[in-house]
């Protein structure tokens, strides 16, 4: 699909407003992304791996510190390891590239030690979110890449689960951790995967303030256009959006062990002061 109405109206369900700028195939890839949850076991070319570290290197880095790393792992054993505790998803054992995104601050405490400067500044939640934020970014960059080549991508928060025993797997150091997992590999051609439906506009554009009230209607619309998207696609998801994403955070339950995260932090040698 590469028609600018077509792809959004996929992407909201509705034509919600009509571009002015002249459209280009960067818009296009992004405006097609979708989900990938099943995948051929072809191999990747050679040098794909590296071309998508290099999309991911060309993202903006806070003060160019490039507080992330990333693990590419291609080993089935490994990867089977990895899905069950990212919650026994099947897709990590399908691809045959499998990324996992750390938050690195541990490269910068050698670089310190190194030099024999003192690295108090790391153990403050501050560098903590930056280095997510820098994994975040790298990441973004390297699925828009993989996607722009046929790939397909789909991103793993499970793998927040068990963060230390992710840890051991990869053999991380103190001060790294597994902000999530990318599954990157052809999809598979049996499996349609459509355009998954956003809130409006309405709802996350906000100008010069922030308005919460006036986001209802908008809601509202989104509730209908994604309860006609899930009955399209036979997708059995209970109730509307709202209703699916207030039962998300309704219970300790639901986070599936990442109620825990911070302890786990901690052990991996984050102090988040």
């Amino acid at each position: 699909m590469t028609n600018p109405t077509e792809l959004l109206r996929s992407r909201y369900g509705e034509i919600p407003f009509n571009p002015e700028i002249a459209w280009n195939d960067s818009l296009t890839a992004l405006l097609s992304h979708r989900s990938i949850r099943s995948y051929l076991s072809d191999p990747l070319p050679p040098g794909t791996l590296e071309l998508l570290i290099a999309a991911a290197q060309s993202a903006s880095t806070s003060s160019n510190l490039q507080t992330w790393s990333v693990v590419a792992v291609e080993n089935q054993q490994r990867k089977e390891e990895l899905s069950k505790l990212a919650g026994n998803q099947a897709h990590i054992k399908q691809v045959p590239l499998f990324l996992v995104w750390l938050a690195d601050l541990a490269r910068l405490s050698h670089v310190a030690d190194s030099r024999g400067i003192s690295h108090d500044a790391l153990e403050y939640l501050e560098m903590f979110v930056m280095a997510t934020i820098d994994a975040t970014l790298a990441a973004q960059n390297a699925a828009v890449a993989a996607e722009s080549v046929g790939l397909g991508t789909v991103y793993i928060g499970g793998i927040r689960n068990h963060p230390q025993e992710v840890a051991q797997i990869l053999n991380l150091p103190s001060s790294v951790y597994a902000v999530f997992g990318l599954c990157v590999g052809y999809p598979n051609p049996e499996v349609e995967a459509a355009i998954k439906p956003r809130l409006p506009q309405s709802a996350v554009l906000h100008r010069e303030t922030y308005k919460l009230a006036e986001q209802e209607e908008a809601i509202a619309h989104y509730n209908e256009i994604i309860k006609e998207f899930y009955t399209e696609q036979k997708m059995n998801v209970p109730g509307d959006w709202s209703e699916h994403s207030a039962q998300r955070i309704a219970t300790v339950e639901s986070l599936r062990g990442r109620d825990r995260l911070r302890e786990a932090l901690n052990n991996l040698g984050f102090k988040l002061l």
